[in-house]
């Protein structure tokens, strides 16, 4: 019930979060980057694992528990634009290129 109310009180936060990824996935096929890896990237795999396990589990009561849940969805609608502005910019960019 709640997640319906953030959806609606929310849509343009959500929907500027989503065409924002859009825009840095179409990017990053441009300008590759070395990512994160090692220690930091298990640090942050660990850190979205224990803020899903919040959320989930509502241990976050009241006003902080309802931005938790928004930053959360509002990253995944995020990553979800990553990887379709990538895949889209990888697959115009493979369909220019000339036969060789």
């Amino acid at each position: 019930m709640i997640m319906v109310h953030v959806a609606q009180f929310f849509w343009g936060w959500l929907l500027a979060s989503l065409l924002l990824g859009f825009a840095m996935g179409w990017i990053s096929v441009v300008q590759r980057g070395e990512g994160v890896a090692g220690a930091w990237g298990r640090a942050l795999w660990a850190l979205v694992v224990v803020l899903v396990a919040l959320a989930l589990s509502r241990a976050v009561p009241g006003r902080p528990g309802y931005w938790l849940d928004l930053g959360l969805v509002m990253f995944g609608l995020y990553l979800a634009g990553c990887t379709v502005g990538a895949y889209l910019r990888a697959w115009v960019v493979a369909r220019s290129t000339p036969p060789a």
